[in-house]
Order: structure tokens, then sequence, then C-alpha cells
């Protein structure tokens, strides 16, 4: 027996298509929404254990390459500041001297 109430805004929109597919199958709006409810925890439900099972597996892969992974610079971490510092000014260095290049053979040809 149903004991429970339970309501909520919806658009008239939404409102007119779920009385229309009520009367399409037959049966109340209440009868749908209970039906629509079941259905879609049931699923939840269902998809939930295998949700866990494939999260199991894929911590398991992941514990097996945790600490696996070697740098062979044991400062890296701390230096990874200076390390990104480093790499930014040698792009830049290297950008700038394409550009001079660019700039000395336009020169030539004017």
């Amino acid at each position: 027996m149903k004991t429970e109430v339970y309501s909520w805004r919806l658009s008239a929109d939404r409102k007119a298509e779920l009385e229309a597919e009520a009367r399409r199958e037959g049966t109340s709006v209440s009868g749908l929404l209970d039906r629509v409810t079941a259905d879609w925890l049931a699923e939840r439900h269902n998809g939930h254990s295998d949700d866990e099972a494939q999260q199991a597996a894929l911590r398991k892969r992941a514990q097996s390459a945790i600490g696996s992974v070697r740098g062979g610079d044991p400062t890296r971490s701390a230096r990874t500041s200076e390390l990104v510092s480093e790499m930014i000014a040698r792009k830049h260095e290297k950008e700038s001297r394409a550009f001079a290049r660019i700039r000395r053979t336009t020169r030539r040809s004017d």
C-alpha cells in the first residue's frame, strides 16, 4: 500500500509530456512515475554492482604501477619550478634566435 507523498515542481511542458505518456500507456501519472522510478532504481542498483567490479579492476591495475616509475633524479619533484623555468627560458631563447634570423633575412632582401 502506498502511503508516502512526494512532490516537486516541473515545467508545464514536462507535465504535459508525462500526462500524455500516462494516457498512452493507459495508466495514471502516479502509476507511470512509480514504474519509471522503480525501473531507474533497479538499473542503478544493477549497474552499481558492475561499476564496483570495474572500479576494483581499475584500482588493481593502478596499484600494480604505483611506485614503478623511476626518473633517476630524486630531487626532480623539489626542483620542478626551477626545471620548468629552464624549459621556458630555452624555448624563448630558441624563438628569439629564429625571430632574429627572420629579421636579418628580411633586412637583406630590402
